[in-house]
């Protein structure tokens, strides 16, 4: 389990406190939690959380970059929210290794989720 809360007053936080931690839709429902961050090297900034969903004890996760500004913490769920749906998710646009140096992919992943990208 994340420690996310551990220190509810401050503004910033570990990443390893971060991974882990819940992620609920628009209904409160848990729908995944953050299995890692991916971060631009230059500017600094957060640029995905790679979600993990479904599953049983660590088998046949499924794993989901998300654009981080498609994510906001809410301190009264201890998680993050997102409007994004099971839907959004079965027809983002096809992920590869390849896709994180196609800037034409990250661009149709942010209008995909209706997030703003980082790179702006």
């Amino acid at each position: 389990m994340a420690r996310a809360t551990a220190h509810p007053d401050h503004r910033l936080i570990s990443s390893e406190d971060v991974q882990g931690t819940v992620v609920y839709g628009a209904d409160n429902k848990n729908i995944g939690e953050v299995d890692h961050l991916l971060i631009d090297k230059l500017s600094g900034r957060v640029a995905y959380a790679v979600m993990s969903f479904g599953g049983f004890l660590g088998l046949a996760h499924s794993h989901y970059p998300i654009p981080w500004s498609a994510l906001r913490y809410d301190s009264t769920l201890d998680g993050y929210r997102t409007g994004i749906t099971e839907a959004q998710l079965r027809d983002a646009p096809d992920f590869s290794d390849d896709a994180w140096s196609d800037r034409s992919w990250e661009s149709q992943t942010h209008q995909h989720y209706g997030a703003s990208t980082y790179w702006d």
